[in-house]
């Protein structure tokens, strides 16, 4: 009697076929945008202005840290305090961890927190953070409708 023993490992050819498809359809895509005929990504501010959307509603805001470690928020144009941003409180959370990234982008180009930031709701629905001092922009219903609506609170009126 003889045993015959194999090491010989093999993959399944189907397998094979499919990673190599997965590849060759990911060099295609590439090649596609490289060359033109699929565009990069979409840029909400692009696709807005191409469908002519207007703003609804626009409020320049500043966020200021408060010895307490609270963040305040002021509207330039009145003067007006909009919120008081207390660590630990429902919705909170996210705009100061939006404006925390925000902040460290503009140290690292030297950009103070005194130029406002533009929040804009726009007339087909979308919520955006623009921050004109470093170019940045946020598109805040990516977040999910909860986090959205926690920096709608602070356009007037709490608008939608």
């Amino acid at each position: 009697m003889s045993l015959v023993h194999d090491h010989e490992q093999t993959i399944p050819k189907h397998a094979v076929a499919s990673a190599a498809m997965l590849v060759v359809t990911a060099l295609a895509l590439t090649a596609l945008v490289k060359v033109g005929v699929l565009s990069r990504e979409a840029i909400p501010a692009v696709t807005r202005a191409e469908a002519h959307v207007a703003p609804a509603v626009v409020r320049q805001l500043t966020f200021n840290d408060r010895a307490d470690g609270a963040v305040v928020v002021n509207d330039v144009a009145t003067g007006e305090t909009v919120r008081v941003l207390i660590d630990g409180v429902p919705g909170n959370g996210f705009v100061r961890g939006v404006m925390r990234g925000m902040a460290r982008e503009r140290h690292i180009r030297g950009v103070g927190m005194a130029p406002p930031f533009t929040l804009t709701l726009w007339k087909n629905g979308t919520l955006s953070l623009d921050d004109k001092a470093t170019g940045r922009s946020i598109e805040l219903g990516s977040f999910g409708p909860d986090n959205r609506a926690a920096f709608a609170a602070l356009l007037p009126g709490g608008a939608a």
